[in-house]
């Protein structure tokens, strides 16, 4: 007997309205219908919940404010670096890291699209991909530093970094003042990762200065 409605209808009409309902909805139907592997999907939940994100990034920077051996090898060569601390993977195998100083702040920017240190700074965040932003991080750095709260001094020299498909930079933020007693772990968790973007400059230490 004719229909007038499709299986796509089906599926929808099982969907419920809760964002995480929905998700797990939509999930167990395409298992249902093979079109995803559940260790796929697991997979990937675990990849982006522990293998990337903010903390990894965080880690090299620890390093390299606890470490002047590792900081010089991380200058020089950000990907062997953070391949040494195995830290590379999809769109993060060619990293140049860039130093903030009292005279200099770096800022990222991909113009063309989206690129960025996926293993150490996770997903890239929304108005990263913007269009104002690609555009107006070139034009007017310091209008838009300003924009996320940071403002710089007429001496210091602000410097635009474009990621592309064959590079991606990686901001080294200054260390804190009054942080010479902290274990690396306790410095990792002062890093954030706009700081590694270059959209914020003073990390903030509980208890003590920015």
């Amino acid at each position: 007997m004719a229909h007038d409605h499709s299986h796509d209808d089906d599926i929808v009409g099982q969907v419920p309205s809760d964002p995480a309902l929905r998700v797990k909805a939509l999930e167990s139907v395409l298992v249902e219908l093979g079109l995803v592997d559940p260790a796929a999907v697991d997979a990937w939940i675990e990849t982006y919940e522990r293998r990337i994100g903010p903390h990894n990034g965080a880690r090299v920077v620890a390093r390299a404010w606890s470490d002047p051996g590792f900081k010089q090898h991380l200058l020089a060569n950000g990907s062997g670096a953070i391949a040494d601390l195995d830290m590379l993977g999809i769109q993060g195998q060619h990293i140049t890291v860039v130093e903030n100083t009292p005279a200099i702040h770096n800022l990222i920017v991909c113009t063309l699209c989206s690129c960025y240190p996926l293993p150490l700074l996770g997903l890239p965040p929304r108005w990263y991909k913007s269009a104002p932003y690609r555009s107006r991080a070139v034009i007017d750095p310091r209008g838009v530093l300003k924009e996320f709260g940071v403002e710089l001094a007429p001496e210091v020299e602000v410097r635009v970094w474009d990621s592309t498909s064959e590079v991606r930079y990686l901001v080294l933020p200054q260390r804190p003042p009054g942080t010479e007693k902290m274990s690396e772990g306790e410095l990792a968790s002062l890093v954030t990762r706009d700081s590694m973007i270059g959209t914020a400059r003073q990390l903030a230490v509980p208890g003590g200065r920015r």
